[in-house]
């Protein structure tokens, strides 16, 4: 497949509920494909972990791209790119992170509102209705004018404003969004259900959650609710390393390795890996 037929199956899957686990690496991604994913996106903050970095656009423009090329050539389901704030401020640093994730055969991105760590303003709506266009337009100079673009607002993670009048910043900002391309909305921070509600039934465009933790609401809460396109972050990410963390422990304390009993064997993941180059 192209990457824009890949892309334009990546939409479809949001006219029903899209789960949309999120990989690290190429087999992560191989692993969460065997597991039955139609579609993986991408934890830009588990991939830079990965890669010896911090999360917060530490990695790089270049590395990222090259990180979702691996991933991209491990699995047949299209992947979404987690290109956080686009690599620099202005409409042209989008444009070139997004050029450089359809080279690398990516499906979809995801494009925050927030330049810089909690506490930052966010781009002004304008601003970044500005850059979502640079992107959608970039994607269709780049031959994958079906791009998926998932426009991430940062007004509940970074609790941006008086809690009264979150939601409404959120809903007018899905607006200027959509007008400029976007084609999905994700506002992670927000998982009351009675103001996602409120949200899926006010905006234009499909609403993402983020299924982060343990004791959330389930995927059929969120779909209830409106949702139509669940990701999990570092969560997959961070139960691997958690089982990596627990199993070494044992080993060092007892000798036995007993934490490792059920894990994926060698032979399987090495299988994941032996793919044909593309």
């Amino acid at each position: 497949m192209t990457v824009n037929e890949k892309a334009r199956l990546f939409r479809s899957y949001h006219e029903v509920l899209l789960v949309l686990p999120n990989a690290w690496d190429a087999c992560s991604a191989a692993v969460i494909e065997r597991a039955g994913a139609s579609a993986i996106g991408t934890s830009s903050a588990a991939v830079s972990w990965a890669l010896g970095r911090p999360d917060g656009e530490q990695l790089g423009r270049d590395a990222m791209a090259a990180a979702v090329r691996r991933i991209v050539r491990a699995v047949d389901v299209p992947v979404s790119a987690d290109v956080e704030g686009g690599y620099g401020p202005g409409p042209g640093d989008v444009a070139a992170t997004v050029e450089a994730v359809v080279d690398a055969g990516a499906a979809g991105i995801n494009l925050e509102d927030s330049p810089g760590p909690a506490g930052s303003p966010l781009h002004s709506p304008e601003a970044q209705a500005e850059r979502i266009t640079a992107a959608r337009q970039a994607a269709a100079r780049a031959g994958a004018p079906d791009l998926v673009v998932n426009a991430r607002t940062d007004v509940f993670f970074h609790q941006v404003g008086e809690p009264a009048g979150r939601l409404d910043e959120v809903i007018a900002r899905a607006g200027r969004y959509a007008e400029a391309g976007a084609d999905c909305l994700f506002v992670p921070g927000l998982l009351d259900l009675g103001l996602l509600r409120t949200l899926t039934a006010a905006v234009p465009i499909p609403v993402n959650a983020g299924s982060f933790f343990a004791g959330g609401p389930t995927v059929a809460m969120l779909a209830e609710a409106g949702v139509r396109r669940v990701s999990v972050g570092t969560a997959l990410a961070g139960a691997a390393y958690t089982a990596a963390l627990r199993a070494a422990e044992a080993f060092l304390k007892d000798g036995d390795l007993d934490a490792t009993a059920g894990s994926v064997s060698p032979l399987e993941l090495d299988g994941a890996m032996r793919r044909p180059a593309g």
